[in-house]
């Protein structure tokens, strides 16, 4: 199952980051080396490394409820095996490359910048789910809510915080840029390989 192998590379890539910060620096994302040193495979690696252990837990539980869902429920019921698992690497793989894409213009030629985590790529995950099934219950800060619900308060945080962020009237460590980003693709990467979701999601809705 590729969820269970996503797990597997992520917890043991980021235990090993957790011991040797040199090879942490190496593998996160750095927008500078990406430009002044060519170092693309930045692009990818950067999502299979976190900064501690509840970091990396809430990934990858967030990965095995919502990857799981994807790849063993829906996307082999609407698009057979092969092509159900074609997809939802590709949307997981795209998650992480849409969700950089913005920061990596923005601190290209900035030395202090730098960032980790697959969260761009699992939100690119949820956001699939939440289309698919929109009234499907997600614990949302331990609340739980129908999930697109959900979907619609984690877009509104995400862009509040970044716009709060860019004033300088919020400071943290998370990179909501990528939260954005990362759903903005899983919604359309969805919409794209079923036209009829998007459809389907209002009328689920109402």
């Amino acid at each position: 199952m590729i969820t269970y192998t996503l797990l597997a590379v992520i917890a043991i890539f980021s235990v090993i980051c957790f011991n040797d910060r040199e090879a942490m620096s190496k593998y996160l994302f750095y927008p500078y080396g990406i430009k002044r040193y060519k170092e693309h495979y930045r692009f990818l690696t950067h999502a299979f490394i976190h900064g501690d252990i509840i970091h990396l837990l809430f990934n990858c539980l967030a990965l095995y409820s919502f990857g799981l869902a994807l790849e063993e429920g829906y996307f082999p019921y609407f698009f057979g095996e092969k092509l159900g698992k074609l997809y939802f690497l590709l949307l997981f793989t795209g998650g992480i490359y849409a969700a950089s894409i913005t920061e990596y213009l923005r601190n290209k030629d900035n030395s202090s910048y730098s960032s980790l985590g697959a969260s761009g790529a699992i939100s690119s995950v949820m956001f699939s789910y939440i289309i698919l099934s929109p009234k499907s219950t997600i614990g949302l800060f331990f609340i739980p809510m129908p999930g697109w619900i959900a979907g619609v308060v984690l877009l509104g945080l995400s862009v509040f915080l970044i716009q709060r962020k860019r004033k300088g009237l919020h400071q943290d460590t998370i990179s909501h840029e990528s939260h954005f980003w990362g759903a903005i693709f899983g919604i359309l990467f969805t919409v794209i390989i079923k036209p009829d979701s998007l459809i389907q999601f209002f009328q689920q809705i109402f």
